[in-house]
């Protein structure tokens, strides 16, 4: 059973001495580091981190924004561990998954995250069909009007091409495409 480390800081300017420390204290054997902001998919040292732990061993992190790019992620790579019974600590929120407690605690922060992720899918429907009831329709503006269209459909009859056609009555090529095929169905 070895204790990996994994610290992390946002730029180049910036350093991990304090959380390397922590880490050292703490007595992980092997500390991988990144300097790359949390947002970044491709965090090359965690890779290799996650790449290097095996069954028994514990991956170690000063604090869990240092390791998750958001609550969804981090549960990602925890629940990632725990399939293959690798365990997780946390030093300064003190989680630790080889304890019921830390178990608990890190699932209840999954509860939330799906809870919250719930929470803004029903905000979004409910304000979409308040603006649908207010009369307020979603999306781009019409820009193919009947009127638009018979003009077109006459440029194409004199020898235009759409391209042209769709220029004369400014509207795109694309739009123009689209509004003939949709047409063409129902004449």
């Amino acid at each position: 059973m070895v204790n990996i480390g994994y610290a992390r800081v946002s730029t180049i300017e910036q350093d991990t001495i304090l959380q390397i420390k922590a880490l050292k204290e703490f007595g992980c054997d092997i500390i991988y580091e990144d300097k790359i902001s949390g947002t970044k998919i491709d965090r090359p040292e965690l890779s290799k981190a996650l790449s290097y732990l095996r069954e028994g061993d514990t991956l170690i992190v000063w604090k869990l924004d240092r390791l998750g790019r958001s609550i969804k992620h981090l549960i990602e790579i925890v629940n990632n561990l725990e399939n293959r019974k690798i365990s997780f600590k946390s030093l300064t929120e003190n989680i630790d998954t080889t304890t019921s407690s830390g178990k608990f605690i890190f699932h209840l922060f999954g509860a939330l995250a799906q809870f919250e992720k719930d929470l803004i899918q029903e905000r979004t429907k409910a304000g979409l069909k308040a603006a649908r009831d207010q009369g307020r329709i979603g999306g781009r503006p019409v820009v193919m009007t009947d009127k638009k269209l018979k003009k077109a459909k006459e440029h194409l009859k004199n020898g235009l091409n759409v391209r042209e056609a769709a220029a004369r009555i400014k509207v795109s090529a694309t739009t123009l495409y689209k509004a003939l095929n949709i047409k063409k169905s129902y004449m």
